[in-house]
Formats: structure tokens, sequence, C-alpha cells
């Protein structure tokens, strides 16, 4: 048995799909831990709207780097975890969103939609959050018959602008405590992963045009 096959076999295990979710929840299961137990810090409110945050740069830089690894690998079967990832990605966006509604803001509409316009970092992170709802929306076999497969693939190509918008977020947000240290993991992150898929499209190019 190659590695190569035992890779493949691993990733079409009937438990492989259970096993990455039960993963993909532990984050969460930690934050109530710590909540419960009161293991969160001196700021219980602020750990957890950073910890969900965080967390959502994670799986966005998880769900980007499937289709490299996929590639790079020749590994096909990681392409069905992409959408389990993609859906976690907007979870911890929506646990974010919730954290700050309630802890920054009591729930309060009015003070919301006014922070939103105030501040630069909450609107850009607001902006990614309607696009990442519009594609966990739109993520399901259906979507793809109602929309058709080009709409449908325009609409998944948001991930993109996701991506920088969450940068931007996350810049925006550390610049008052002039702390960019993880801005610029996730950052290069993000763009190597980006960056590949620019060159692998120009690198296919030219054979698109000798056919």
């Amino acid at each position: 048995m190659t590695a190569g096959f035992s890779f493949k076999a691993l990733c079409l295990h009937p438990l492989a799909k259970p096993v990455l979710f039960g993963l993909a929840v532990l984050p969460l299961g930690y934050l109530v831990w710590g909540a419960v137990f009161d293991q969160l810090g001196a700021n219980p409110a602020e750990a957890l709207v950073r910890a969900t945050g965080d967390w959502t740069l994670r799986f966005l830089c998880l769900v980007l780097a499937i289709t490299p690894l996929r590639v790079l690998t020749g590994q096909a079967a990681l392409a069905r975890f992409r959408r389990m990832m993609g859906l976690f990605v907007y979870f911890y966006v929506v646990l974010h969103l919730l954290s700050y509604s309630g802890f920054d803001m009591g729930f309060e509409v009015a003070d919301m939609a006014k922070d939103i316009a105030k501040r630069p970092f909450i609107l850009v992170g607001f902006t990614a959050f309607v696009l990442l709802s519009m594609m966990a929306l739109t993520s399901f076999n259906r979507a793809i018959k109602w929309l058709g497969a080009a709409t449908w693939k325009r609409v998944h190509q948001a991930v993109y602008a996701v991506a920088g918008l969450a940068v931007l977020h996350f810049f925006w947000m550390r610049a008052g405590k002039n702390n960019f240290a993880e801005v610029a993991v996730y950052a290069a992150i993000l763009s190597a992963l980006l960056g590949w898929r620019v060159w692998f499209y120009i690198r296919k190019m030219p054979l698109a045009l000798m056919k």
C-alpha cells in the first residue's frame, strides 16, 4: 500500500468527516469550558470576541489551503472537506458577530448600526460577514441548480474578497494597540494562498490558448 493510496483511503473513510467535524468544534468546546470555569482571563467578553475572530481567520486559511494541497499532492479526495470547512468559517464568524453584538453592544441594533457607520474596521468586518452569509446560504447542491454553475462559482469567488477584508479588519483592530505581529502572519498565509491561485491561473492560460 503506497502512501498516496493510504492518504486517499483515509480521506474517503466514512469516519473522516465526523472526525473532522469533531476537531472543528473543539475550539468552541474550549471557549465554553473557559467561560464556565472562569479561565478566559480578566476580560472574558473581550477574550470571546477575539477568540471567535481568530478561529474564523484560521478556518478561512484552512479552506483556502484545500485547493492548493489538492492540486500539489494530486489528492482529489481533499475536495470533499471544503464545504464543511467553509461552513465552519461561517459558524465561527456568526459566533464572532454574536459576541460583539452581545458583549459590546448589548444586542442594541441601533447602536450596532451607528458603530458600523462610525468605525471602518467594524464596517469592513460586517461586509465580510455579509459576503460569507451569501456563500453559506448558497453552499448546497440545490443552490448550484438554482443559480446555474457559472453564477454559483462567481458568488463563491467572493471568498477572495473576504480574505482581504478579514485581514484589513484585523489590521485596523490592532492599529490602536500598534500590535501587528499576528496580522502579518495571517496576511502572509492568505497572500501565499491567493498568490498560488494567481500563479496557477496564469500558468494555465497559455495551455488554454493553444487548445
